[in-house]
């Protein structure tokens, strides 16, 4: 008898193994992941949400076969810490180190991508990374991000390690270098004759950053202007090598963030100029994709999301030519009004959420990791997505209660966070904690260029002196933040301040 249950427990065994080596493709009920983020993509940047100067069809087509949000948020009004709470499930500031580039996740840190591989997904990671490289060494600090060897033929910590199966993208933003695609763990093109050669910001700015140059084949392999049209190719690539299992694939677009370089064939598209180009540049991108997905009849098993990193920084051009890329909400990227980080977030996954509705529930970017988990059945490790909420009934049904009441936004001035309660808004300081009333990011257009409308400030886009300390907004009733309600709502400013930091207490 005990032989007998030995060899019972060795065939259960082996069948673990080799369900786990063959997994089955995904199901209805257990589907694939596709998470596709571009990058300053504001709310009036689609015509889903109303834009009549930029055509999207490929983002409007999973809008109107799925559900479009109107109150989804990311958790920072800048690109790295929302970036960081969407992988990992919490927020940017709960982070115990100074970030100088080095990989903020490594193979010790739970993420969605390594949770859903070792529940036997396939995980791919195409477009930029934006999440470090490498590690820090002590007592020597980095000139810069991208300082360390690039020419190596494996690169240290980055991509791969958060747990993703593999990587194809730029290390970065398009305008910061190495402007080149990495493949894994590779610079693609490297050529040992023609080494790649990172020139710092204190040599030559470009864009507030440094510039990489050398590397001709490199550098040849990542035209500016067709970055997002390749990545898309790939990941439709990766679709069908992966159709007959279950994978995750995580597609970041480095459109429309500058530099603005729509290629030949996307020029004049459109009457606001170049931004409005790239924006349908990338939403064909986004088209190649949904195409493989259509070719392989894998929609039906596979939950599709679309959505942004924070608000649009505003394109001068564009905006004098009438367009407004974050509709009529207040500011832009950087702050922490909701212009920065309100935004578009489209989902599609047929036979769960339900087709051409939209939801007003708060939805966070933090709240894929618990998300997914839940669509699969398994949970996340213990400890970790601290910020990540489950929305999956609030997805299937826009009328189930809200899963989520409050949460946090990073800007870039300090004090930097702010909170959101329910339906109120407070901001511990004056003005948008950004570039929008920050006279030292003169290369952003300012409050008074945008013609912004808050009782905060005078027509001439100056403080009024006597502004409230702190700002308190109702979006209930002002979606807009038209209204400082501060000093009208003492106790309540009281209440949300102290919330405030008890959370920043408790990280």
């Amino acid at each position: 008898m005990k032989s007998i249950n030995s060899f019972c427990i060795l065939i259960a065994v082996l069948s673990c193994c080799l369900a786990a080596a063959n997994p089955k493709p995904a199901t209805a009920d257990r589907p694939n992941f596709v998470f596709i983020i571009a990058d300053d993509l504001g709310i009036g940047d689609l015509g889903c949400y109303g834009s009549a100067t930029i055509r999207t069809p490929n983002v409007d087509r999973i809008a109107s076969e799925g559900m479009k949000a109107t109150a989804a948020h990311a958790s920072a009004s800048i690109c790295t810490p929302s970036r960081y709470a969407i992988l990992t499930g919490d927020n940017y500031w709960r982070i115990p180190f100074q970030w100088e580039g080095q990989a903020l996740v490594d193979e010790s840190t739970p993420t969605v991508a390594r949770t859903l591989r070792e529940a036997g997904y396939s995980t791919g990671h195409f477009g930029k990374w934006h999440l470090g490289w490498g590690e820090s060494i002590a007592n020597k600090p980095r000139a810069h991000r991208s300082d360390f060897d690039w020419n190596v033929e494996k690169l240290p910590t980055g991509v791969l390690e958060a747990g993703y199966d593999t990587f194809f993208g730029t290390p970065w933003s398009a305008n910061e270098p190495p402007m080149v695609f990495v493949h894994d763990r590779t610079v693609v093109g490297l050529d040992p004759d023609d080494p790649l050669r990172i020139v710092g910001p204190k040599e030559e700015k470009y864009y507030g950053y440094g510039i990489s140059k050398g590397a001709k084949a490199a550098h040849d392999a990542c035209p500016l202007d067709r970055i997002d049209l390749i990545v898309a190719v790939r990941a439709a690539e990766y679709i069908r090598q992966n159709k007959d299992k279950p994978f995750y694939l995580h597609v970041s677009l480095v459109a429309p963030h500058v530099p603005i370089a729509p290629a030949a064939e996307f020029k004049n598209r459109t009457t606001i100029g170049p931004y409005g180009d790239f924006t349908e540049q990338m939403d064909a991108s986004v088209g190649i994709i949904l195409a493989a997905l259509d070719s392989e009849g894998l929609n039906d098993r596979t939950l599709v999301i679309f959505t942004s990193d924070n608000g649009s920084i505003i394109n001068q051009s564009a905006y004098k030519a009438g367009h407004r890329s974050n509709g009529k909400l207040l500011g832009q990227k950087t702050d922490a009004w909701q212009g920065g980080v309100n935004i578009p977030f489209v989902a599609r996954w047929p036979g769960q959420i339900p087709a051409g509705v939209t939801n007003d529930r708060l939805i966070a970017l933090n709240d894929f990791y618990a998300t997914a988990c839940a669509a699969i059945g398994v949970e996340p490790p213990a400890g970790a997505a601290r910020d990540s909420i489950n929305q999956l009934d609030v997805l299937r049904n826009p009328a189930a209660a809200p899963a989520r009441h409050e949460m946090t936004y990073i800007a870039i001035t300090p004090p930097q966070l702010a909170l959101r309660s329910g339906d109120w808004v407070y901001i511990p300081s004056q003005g948008s904690m950004g570039v929008t009333t920050d006279s030292n990011h003169s290369w952003a257009m300012q409050f008074e260029e945008l013609g912004l409308v808050n009782s905060d400030y005078q027509a001439d886009g100056t403080l009024k002196p006597d502004a409230p300390a702190v700002q308190l907004y109702d979006l209930s009733k002002d979606p807009f933040q038209l209204e400082n309600l501060a000093n009208r709502e003492q106790e309540r400013v009281k209440e949300l301040d102290a919330r405030l930091k008890a959370i920043r207490k408790g990280r």
